[in-house]
């Protein structure tokens, strides 16, 4: 019994052996597949340097690009409403550090150090803001103000209010 077992441990060994250099020439075959620089929704065939012999190259199809984001129209109107203490100090979309004594906000679109007029068009005051952050993340809402933007926008005991966004350049 014990030469059988001995028998069989030898041969499983040698089989291993074997194996395993064989199974590793097999994925030196292969030749890398470098990335093509080609515009996305663009059928791609390999050349035939790139395409293993005896066997049909394969087409590769990449996805089409996302919609590149409509441009603004200016002026904007809607909701806005405002953030402050369970941000502050947190990091914003831009990286800075949420101050919610600043007068800054959160836009869905605008680019980051974009500067806006907001006007509250129930009381006609209005504050300027620049966009550190992305938002807002509920409703209908244009713009998120920070709390002391939304002080002085008379909303922050309301927490909401209808307001236009203009640009402002950024000097």
């Amino acid at each position: 019994m014990r030469v059988v077992k001995a028998f069989c441990l030898r041969f499983t060994l040698a089989i291993m052996c074997l194996a395993v250099p064989l199974l590793h020439g097999c994925a030196l075959l292969q030749k890398p597949v470098e990335p093509a620089a080609v515009s996305p929704g663009v059928t791609v065939e390999p050349s035939r340097e790139e395409a293993l012999p005896d066997r049909p190259s394969p087409a590769v199809t990449l996805p089409p690009a996302e919609k590149p984001p409509e441009p603004t129209k200016w002026p904007q109107t809607g909701e806005a409403s405002w953030y402050g203490p369970r941000f502050h100090g947190k990091t914003t979309a831009s990286g800075g550090t949420f101050n919610q004594q600043a007068f800054t906000a959160a836009h869905a679109s605008l680019p980051f150090g974009s500067r806006v007029k907001v006007t509250n068009l129930t009381n006609g005051k209005s504050v300027e803001v620049e966009i550190n952050d992305r938002g807002p993340f509920a409703g209908k809402r244009i713009i998120d103000v920070s709390q002391a933007a939304a002080k002085a926008l008379g909303m922050k005991e309301s927490g909401t209010t209808p307001v236009r966004l203009e640009p402002l350049s950024n000097e």
